[in-house]
């Protein structure tokens, strides 16, 4: 009898210690698909995807820090874009010096200013004339605060009888601002000026 009672107190023993061992296990188990759940996750996070063109693009997450140069180049070269890219229309030429004026302080505006009242634009829309522009290098530096920048660029005034090409040099201070729809790369361009727009080529 005794060593039957043994026997059932061995055996419970051992089922004791196989359901810790089970509940050990399954607590390991689900930890490591706890985390692995929250990796996946964090890692899907990351990926953004933009349709472009009717096509999605995959893009991905990271810390602004990692990108300030490249998103400080967009920003001055969507600015001058905006800026010098016009058409003999006066709509167009509101709309685009209007998204341009978001991207900095007053001096584009002041530039702007001075510009009208030379009859720059009317000259451009009584001339059909249409203007281009190509960012052909941007220099930053990135060691001092706000961001100094000088940009190179190529202008073409595009008439029905020729086109002009001019070299221009602008520069100018970015600053932090809060990123907005008008302002999606969160800078403020300070202090602009141009250094250099002269003709280079005029073809017929």
């Amino acid at each position: 009898m005794f060593a039957h009672l043994k026997n059932i107190e061995t055996a419970f023993k051992h089922i004791k210690l196989f359901s810790y061992l089970l509940i050990g296990a399954c607590t390991l188990i689900s930890g490591f698909a706890l985390f692995k759940s929250f990796q996946a996750a964090d890692l899907a996070g990351r990926h953004i995807y933009i349709l472009a063109n009717g096509k999605a693009l995959e893009a991905f997450a990271a810390d602004r820090k990692d990108n300030i140069p490249v998103e400080a180049r967009d920003h001055i070269r969507m600015f001058h874009h905006y800026f010098f890219t016009l058409d003999p229309d006066e709509k167009v030429i509101d709309a685009n010096i209007s998204k341009a004026l978001y991207l900095a302080d007053e001096s584009a505006k002041n530039q702007y200013n001075d510009l009208k009242e030379k009859s720059y634009y009317n000259n451009l829309i009584s001339g059909n004339i249409s203007q281009e522009i190509t960012v052909d290098s941007i220099q930053l530096d990135m060691n001092q605060y706000p961001y100094y920048f000088k940009c190179f660029a190529t202008q073409k005034l595009i008439r029905s009888t020729s086109t002009v090409n001019r070299s221009l040099i602008t520069q100018g201070y970015l600053r932090n601002v809060t990123r907005s729809d008008n302002n999606p790369h969160g800078f403020l361009i300070l202090h602009w000026e141009t250094l250099a727009n002269r003709d280079t080529t005029i073809q017929h």
